[in-house]
């Protein structure tokens, strides 16, 4: 525990402090304007009362302090120091989905839209974030009607004896081709950007002088072209629900819950609710804290900054979370708490969010809690099956024999920990030789506490469960359930007229019998899920590796492809068929490849590019296991 004359030692400055625990494990890292005054607060008995708190600071044994000559500065290294030390009371910000946006560089010859992940300060325009890529590409396709801006990258449209048929749809207005000149093709950019950014009113504007010029000097279809446009545009935007008088801005509300806190981000793009993103904690401080701890995290990534974030209440000094987010902009950010109006409406809004998707938490996990004990009791296992992992193999003929796990944490995919092994004992067709080999690596080194799962799920039946067990009886790994589960199998007699389908079988350890389980029923389709995706994994992995021996036996036939040229090909196409398709200009494109063998490569495959295909159509007939 922290003496009162220790913390008086503490400077009154700027920086951050380090909570450890007995073991010196770091338990949580903040930053303060003022030192003392704010680790005193945590201390003081008059100070907050909550339960959580009082447990924490019964926990912190020492603290490290790091002065610093700003309050930016502790902003900064504070963030830094949760990334190194990932301290448990601390937010672990990460999402169970992944965000998309829309980038467009203006200093392209004619700029493109493209889908990326990333928002990166690299001078391009970013719109978005859009929760899906099928959503993104929603917004390209409805805006390429309005802005026929080009599709595809522009050396490959050179290459085209005529225009694409986007341009035929008049959906790309065929720069490549140069219909279309630098200037004309800058508007159309410069206006699918003002929409994108909701500044609809300014295209208008725009548009309206340019076909006013157009017919005043007789370009009538020039005139009409824009006069469509803004019909198009108009009725577009009567459609879009205008919540905010213009500007870009993230609306942040939070909805409490003991000791998770549960935020909801709500997108406000050109006055327009665009998108929302939820996020969810364990937290153990203050709920002001919290907000601005989550707001550095937060815009500390690849993200868009928008010109202001609407806050539900204040946040301690501000000022220094703005200045140092402003750099990260480039241009000028806010923070505000709205007390009135349509801004206040909309953090009310976001807050009712926040407490819709932590009630649907909340009833998922007590549906995934009631599932997995149904496992329990229907399969007799010692706890309920937290956590899960199922293991397949999947070889040909015994050749590129592969394994994968894959697991599962409280009824959801933990793919931080799939792992996919190549087989290197069993040089013949024998999956239960395989199966032992890849479960003997997994658990060479016992399993910890942290890593040790409730139920080993195997990809069969009796056969593979045996040598689950036995490899576990050899290991001495106690306390661990197993069970196989046996695909459904396809029967049909001699005289009858339709094929029907066998049920899945749950086999146990010790029982000659299958469990039986009411097919459809939730926890033999999560068995079902957690198997198929266990498949899923070990044959993505088979193929690709097939694909690449296979580009690397054909390739070895021809003359001036060696080790490194083949890694060089295989590393530019990616695969056989794109390789056999690649035209002599595209091999001869390829980093490291010469003229002439670029020649042979495109001769050898023209020549036996049939023989190549047919003999990987055989190999997809004979199938997977």
């Amino acid at each position: 525990m922290i003496s009162a004359d220790a913390i008086t030692r503490f400077p009154s400055s700027p920086g951050v402090y380090i909570m450890k625990g007995g073991d010196s494990t770091v338990l949580y890292v903040g930053k303060a304007r003022d030192l003392k005054k704010r680790i005193r607060s945590y201390f003081a008995t008059s100070g907050d009362s909550r339960y959580q708190i009082r447990f924490l600071m019964a926990k912190v044994t020492d603290i490290d302090l790091i002065v610093t000559d700003t309050e930016k500065e502790a902003l900064i290294l504070e963030n830094t120091l949760i990334k190194q030390y990932r301290p448990k009371y601390n937010f672990n910000l990460r999402d169970d989905k992944t965000y998309f946006s829309l980038r467009m560089d203006m200093a392209e010859e004619f700029p493109r839209l493209s889908i990326i992940r990333k928002v990166t300060r690299d001078g391009a325009r970013y719109f978005g974030p859009y929760s899906s890529a099928s959503a993104a590409r929603e917004v390209l396709k409805q805006l390429y009607k309005l802005f026929p801006l080009r599709h595809y990258p522009l050396e490959t449209c050179r290459k085209r004896k005529r225009p694409c048929l986007f341009h035929q749809i008049k959906q790309c207005s065929a720069p490549c081709h140069g219909l279309i000149s630098r200037q004309d093709y800058a508007a159309l950019a410069e206006g699918a950007a003002l929409f994108l950014e909701g500044k609809n009113r300014e295209i208008v504007r725009i548009f309206r002088g340019r076909m006013a010029a157009a017919a005043a000097a007789e370009q009538y279809e020039e005139a009409a072209r824009f006069r469509d446009l803004i019909h198009a545009i108009e009725v577009t935007v009567e459609r879009q629900k205008v919540v905010a008088q213009g500007g870009d801005a993230d609306v942040l509300g939070f909805y409490r819950e003991g000791d998770l806190l549960h935020f909801t981000l709500l997108f406000i793009r050109g006055g327009s609710l665009m998108g929302s993103r939820n996020y969810a904690f364990t937290w153990e401080m203050d709920d002001g804290e919290g907000i601005a701890s989550f707001l550095n995290e937060y815009y500390n990534q690849d993200v868009f900054i928008p010109g202001e974030v609407l806050l539900p209440l204040p946040i301690a000094e501000p000022l220094p979370l703005e200045e140092l987010l402003s750099e990260r902009r480039g241009r000028k950010f806010s923070i505000s708490v709205p007390r009135r109006g349509t801004r206040l409406e909309l953090v009310s809004l976001a807050a009712k969010n926040a407490e819709t998707a932590a009630m649907e938490k909340k009833k998922a996990l007590e549906s995934g809690e009631s599932i997995r004990r149904e496992l329990q009791e229907r399969l007799h296992l010692r706890k309920m099956p937290r956590r899960i992992e199922c293991y397949d193999i999947s070889n040909i003929q015994g050749q590129i024999a592969v394994g994968s796990k894959v697991t599962f944490v409280d009824g959801k995919a933990d793919k931080a920990n799939y792992r996919r092994y190549r087989i290197k004992g069993v040089a013949r067709s024998d999956d239960f030789a395989m199966m032992r080999e890849v479960l003997s690596r997994r658990f060479k080194n016992g399993a910890t506490d942290l890593d040790c799962p409730d139920l080993l799920l195997v990809d069969g039946g009796i056969g593979q469960l045996n040598v689950l067990t036995s490899v576990l009886d050899e290991l001495r790994l106690e306390g661990v359930d197993a069970a196989g589960l046996a695909k459904s199998r396809v029967e049909r007699e001699a005289d009858a007229a339709e094929i029907s389908r066998s049920d899945e079988r749950v086999f146990l350890p010790g029982r000659k019998n299958p469990v039986v389980m009411r097919q459809n029923s939730a926890p033999l389709l999560l068995l079902a899920r957690i198997r198929d995706e266990a498949h899923r994994f070990a044959i993505t992995y088979h193929k690709k590796l097939r694909g690449r021996d296979l580009l690397t036996s054909q390739l070895d036939v021809v003359p001036g492809i060696g080790a490194k040229r083949k890694r060089e090909l295989l590393r530019h196409f990616g695969s056989l068929t794109r390789l056999k398709a690649a035209s002599l200009d595209d091999l001869q494109n390829v980093p490291g490849i010469s003229d002439t063998v670029a020649l042979a490569v495109w001769q050898h495959f023209r020549q036996k590019g049939d023989e190549v295909i047919r003999s990987e159509e055989r190999g997809t007939r004979n199938g997977h296991k």
